[in-house]
């Protein structure tokens, strides 16, 4: 049987002992009943994984005793979405679920011309990807920045090989299911109304390589969420 799963990024891999969020001893203790004795798992979301006893149960601020300590690589390749929200918030925030679950960096919120949905819920769609990380029992959680501008993303060469999805007739288009690379990737996902003329423009002039997701025409979200298992191939 695995054991309780909680997300701690303040915790201290080098001390014996740890005070649990309120959050999490609340859960611990009040919701499954731990008692002391009882074990757990704590991650910082940044690949370490604690193995801890339950010394003194409390509701606000349970103490643990640290037994075992692992730290893991990231499992995946270095990919970043690029992706503008929808107008829906139920299907952005499942595709943050889903990809957060398949494996995925970075998250970007892009804001481009077409977007409609400018004022996001940060918080909600963080907690939201804390979740799908300890649902799949993952130490990595996803970096999310809150909308950033498209031409502040495109011109931004953190990540080696660089993709724009759209929507045009382009017959330079490769299909993103026959690259196979190591390098760091980034993928431009737009809006539901696609991205404009000059955004294709600018993506192709900093040297993004334009790509195809399938032969047929994709939502917002399944878009995003078929580039990310493409992208981890």
């Amino acid at each position: 049987m695995q054991l309780p799963y909680f997300f701690e990024p303040e915790i201290n891999a080098e001390k014996t002992q740890y005070i649990l969020s309120e959050e999490s001893s609340k859960h611990a203790i009040q919701v499954l009943r731990m008692n002391s004795g009882e074990q757990l798992q704590l991650t910082d979301g940044k690949g370490l994984l604690i193995t801890a006893s339950i010394t003194q149960a409390h509701k606000k601020n349970t103490l643990v005793k640290i037994e075992n300590r692992e730290y893991f690589s990231f499992p995946h390749k270095e990919n970043c979405l690029a992706i503008s929200p929808t107008k829906n918030n139920s299907r952005i925030e499942w595709l943050l679920e889903k990809v957060t679950e398949i494996g995925i960096e970075e998250i970007v919120l892009l804001d481009c011309e077409r977007t409609e949905k400018t004022n996001v819920k940060y918080e909600r769609l963080h907690n939201i990807l804390i979740s799908a990380m300890l649902q799949s029992r993952q130490v990595y959680l996803p970096e999310l920045r809150n909308l950033i501008k498209f031409d502040a993303i495109v011109k931004n060469n953190l990540y080696e090989e660089k993709y724009i999805a759209h929507c045009l007739h382009d017959e330079n288009k490769i299909d993103l299911k026959t690259i196979r690379t190591n390098a760091s990737q980034i993928i431009l996902i737009g809006p539901e109304g696609d991205f404009t003329q000059n955004e294709i423009n600018l993506a192709l002039a900093e040297n993004f390589k334009p790509v195809s997701l399938g032969h047929t025409r994709l939502r917002t979200e399944t878009a995003g969420l078929a580039a990310t298992i493409l992208l981890n191939l």
